[in-house]
């Protein structure tokens, strides 16, 4: 592919953004050479500044599950913008978009809607702390739950590890409130609590974790500890950012049927635009501002055209409309495993999933927490992620992030991708 544009562009780039991004997995850091640079997008497909069209399966990290710019979201956008950008007002759409959310996630009864999903997580967890009168969070290694600084904590091996910051810039101190576990490892999070239980506020998770690769917990495993969690007096909070309006319509925990005490959303209920929101059970949600003594608050949270796109968005998301999008998820997922059966892996929650490639001798190994990392083959990972870039497939440049299957995906462009696929070496 001709990619003159895109190299120039990432050059002029870097002369003004830190590293020519603004976001650092965009850079291409972890699988080497320049970024393309899009130019638009429509359906299931990516346009580059040099006319290259690519099927595209990163779905803006998630949030377009119904596919680029469709036709009724870009009609709810831009009736939305006729009438104003921002009002630092109240407008009827917020209780729309809310209604929607209350009537599918089964642990919200009221939600407050901010403008990022690290933002809902970061006033989660500070309403738990609020709410519980304690300081301490306990955290899984390799899920990922925004930037900030308490949430940046490297993970231990063996117990778990406290307060030791994955970030420049983060005091020790300030991380040392951050307890830090192995996903599916309930005895793990067992002797935190033994150590810990009357000092911690919360319990975070990924309920599907989807920023190490995606992998599903164990049977038993969210159920444990939604029952330590309340033994202890702690809330369980799901940070469903990602598997949120994805998964299922209600998420992660309506799959699952473990409904937590707190939950976090983002990308889809925004419908590509920047959202996220937080909601729990009337009781806990009185305590924040301005009913309550936890404060949090946002310009543009609200914002009248992510509410006008999210609820465009969320009103194609039927049953027929997941059944559709599962199968295509299904064929893709089905034919990668096939394909790649000696040396890789798929693990696939709906319309998400990750082909782990592995070092030999592990291809029928589980990826079950971040400690399995080392089981994966990141330079094949970056071999395979140019082949499809060059060849029109657009795939995630990280081997620890998810693609992600829209409502735009035909079984053509799925084919298309195996067929690609097949042809690596």
């Amino acid at each position: 592919m001709n990619n003159t544009k895109s190299e120039a562009s990432f050059d002029a780039a870097q002369e003004v953004l830190v590293g020519g991004v603004n976001s650092p997995v965009r850079a291409f850091k972890s699988v080497g050479g320049k970024p393309v640079f899009i130019e638009r997008a429509e359906g299931a497909y990516l346009y580059d500044v040099d006319g290259n069209q690519y099927i595209d399966y990163i779905g803006a990290w998630g949030p377009m599950i119904v596919g680029h710019s469709h036709p009724q979201v870009v009609k709810a956008v831009k009736e939305a913008a006729e009438n104003g950008f921002a009002f630092g007002t109240p407008s009827i759409a917020e209780t729309e978009l809310a209604n929607l959310i209350i009537d599918a996630v089964p642990s919200i009864e009221v939600v407050r809607l901010v403008n990022s999903g690290t933002e809902a997580t970061m006033s989660a967890i500070r309403l738990a702390r609020g709410y519980t009168g304690r300081s301490k969070i306990v955290k899984f290694a390799g899920c990922y739950h925004g930037h900030a600084d308490y949430l940046l904590v490297k993970a231990g091996s063996g117990a778990a590890t406290l307060g030791v910051p994955d970030s420049a810039g983060v005091p020790e101190g300030l991380a040392a409130d951050t307890l830090s576990a192995r996903f599916n490892d309930i005895e793990d999070v067992e002797r935190i609590f033994e150590e810990h239980g009357k000092d911690i506020a919360c319990v975070i998770i990924e309920p599907i974790a989807g920023n190490m690769g995606v992998i599903p917990p164990d049977d038993h495993f969210l159920q444990g500890l939604h029952d330590r969690c309340h033994q202890h007096g702690a809330l369980l909070i799901f940070d469903e950012v990602m598997t949120g309006f994805r998964i299922s319509r209600g998420g992660a925990q309506k799959i699952n049927g473990i409904t937590p005490d707190l939950t976090c959303l983002g990308k889809v209920i925004g419908g590509g635009l920047p959202v996220g929101a937080y909601g729990a059970s009337r009781e806990i949600m009185d305590s924040v501002s301005p009913k309550g003594p936890v404060y949090q608050a946002g310009t543009n949270s609200g914002n009248p055209i992510s509410m006008a796109a999210g609820i465009a968005t969320l009103n194609e998301l039927t049953p027929e409309f997941y059944e559709g999008l599962n199968g295509v998820s299904e064929q893709l997922g089905d034919g990668l495993a096939e394909i790649f059966s000696e040396d890789a892996i798929v693990q696939r929650a709906g319309s998400m999933m990750t082909l782990f490639f592995l070092k030999p001798g592990l291809a029928d190994w589980c990826i079950r927490s971040f400690d399995d990392a080392d089981k994966i083959d990141k330079d094949r990972h970056a071999k395979f992620f140019h082949h499809c870039l060059e060849n029109g497939v657009h795939l995630t440049p990280s081997p620890f992030e998810a693609i992600f299957v829209s409502g735009a995906h035909t079984l053509e462009d799925v084919e298309k991708t195996l067929e690609i696929a097949r042809s690596f070496q």
